[in-house]
């Protein structure tokens, strides 16, 4: 077992006391990749919050799924060797390219100024290593996606290196009456060239809320 000080369900209930605070009583939930998890456990938990639900390039965390090829989990797990803005760039570029969408690749300088944007607005290593810890020792969700009763779309790369397809194709067999979106030539990332299609299907899945 892996103990976290902060789990994933902690993280759910932090979104919906955002709702609470917001007064707002049903949303339409979306999640990609950690945020999916943590989307997870809001619509198991507290179903009456969740009018619809998008799942985007995530897992219900079981074993017997197929984990992160090699390559990307070595990229992950790597840690740049200083706090420098230029060496933070180069390390989060090196993320990007290895793990995101390879049909769909960003021109180098706008994938720079993505960069740059991003390790500005806020970089923290012990947050992002918090969240890793978080996630193993969130285990297998699977017992609760039988619970969910939101409609429900799955969207996933087909040839995502962290995590494989087979995950998304196995949340659409086991969420009640959820879709599913599997994109050709898309990675672990939201590409801008994706982004209509993706809206267009959180769109129509949120109407079937109705």
């Amino acid at each position: 077992p892996v103990r976290a000080p902060y789990a994933v369900k902690d993280m759910a209930a932090d979104a919906v006391g955002v709702l609470d605070a917001l007064g707002i009583a049903r949303a339409h939930v979306v999640g990609a990749s950690l945020g999916g998890m943590i989307c997870q456990h809001v619509a198991a938990h507290w179903p009456q919050r969740v009018a619809s639900l998008s799942l985007i390039m995530t897992t219900s965390g079981s074993r017997r799924l197929p984990g992160p090829t090699l390559q990307a989990r070595r990229v992950l797990l790597a840690r740049p060797p200083d706090g420098r803005l230029e060496t933070l760039v180069a390390h989060s570029i090196r993320v990007f390219t290895t793990i995101g969408s390879p049909a769909f690749r960003p021109p180098p300088d706008e994938l720079r100024a993505r960069v740059v944007a991003s390790v500005l607005r806020a970089s923290r290593p012990a947050g992002t290593a918090r969240q890793l810890v978080a996630i193993a020792a969130d285990g297998d969700r699977t017992p609760l996606l039988a619970r969910i009763q939101a409609p429900t779309q799955v969207i996933h790369g087909v040839v995502d290196p962290l995590v494989p397809v087979a995950n998304g194709r196995d949340l659409v067999q086991r969420i009640p009456g959820a879709l599913g979106d599997f994109i050709e030539g898309m990675g672990h990332d939201l590409p801008q060239q994706l982004l209509p299609r993706i809206a267009q299907g959180i769109a129509r899945n949120a109407q079937r809320a109705s």
